[in-house]
């Protein structure tokens, strides 16, 4: 078992979200996990990232379909819609550090990617 990104709290229920080989590098994927929409992406490293798919200056559900790049070295994602630009690993806004969408524990099991949003 590989474990990416993994979180030590929240990861006691895990929902298979999609095989890792179905993840382009550098693109996102929506997933239902629960009642929650995930972005789901996977770099050009192989590394694995969940966060909320919601756009919190939009109002839009859109961070999947945003562009995956980065900033000081870390992984990030623009929005489609006005080009905020967020953390993969923290979930920050790095135009605007006082706004944040939730991140959520990833991991592969057997060629399987899982998320927990407990």
């Amino acid at each position: 078992m590989t474990i990416l990104n993994e979180t030590a709290t929240r990861t006691d229920r895990w929902t298979p979200v999609c095989s890792y080989t179905d993840l382009l590098p550098e693109r996102g994927a929506a997933v239902l996990v629960g009642a929650r929409q995930v972005a789901v992406f996977r770099t050009f490293d192989g590394a694995l990232y969940a966060l909320g798919n919601f756009d919190p200056f939009s109002g839009a559900y859109v961070l999947s379909r945003g562009i995956v790049g980065t900033r000081g070295g870390e992984p990030t994602v623009a929005s489609p819609m006005h080009k905020q630009v967020f953390s993969l690993v923290t979930g920050v806004c790095v135009d605007d550090p006082g706004v944040a969408v939730p991140t959520y524990p990833i991991r592969v099991t057997d060629g399987i990617v899982e998320v927990s949003v407990v």
